[in-house]
């Protein structure tokens, strides 16, 4: 993919959610909500503070985030969906260690 976000702006894509509840009722399509987990697929080189110096960003490629219901733009590229949306946006980083965790 040839797509390099701008400033402090960074490409998602959304991690789907179950299809099953806890107990084993299969939720249909209709009923989904949007999944509020997405993975860092790009990231900008970083906003500029009031003296005109480049401030990284804190996510990098490959993160998995949490980011609000209605946050960024939903986009097509490649016959994908994805969203575009300001680091502002993210609400945080899943580490790594949390979720092996939880899997066990």
């Amino acid at each position: 993919m040839a797509f390099r976000p701008l400033h402090d702006r960074i490409l998602v894509r959304r991690i789907e959610a179950d299809e099953k509840t806890a107990g084993g009722i299969i939720i249909p399509d209709t009923a989904k909500e949007k999944p509020q987990q997405g993975e860092v697929i790009a990231i900008g080189p970083g906003a500029r503070d009031e003296s005109g110096k480049l401030v990284e960003l804190d996510v990098k490629v490959g993160d998995r985030i949490l980011f609000g219901k209605w946050s960024g733009t939903e986009i097509k590229l490649d016959s994908e969906d994805l969203l575009i949306m300001k680091e502002s946006d993210v609400m945080g980083v899943i580490e790594a260690q949390a979720a092996l965790k939880k899997a066990a």
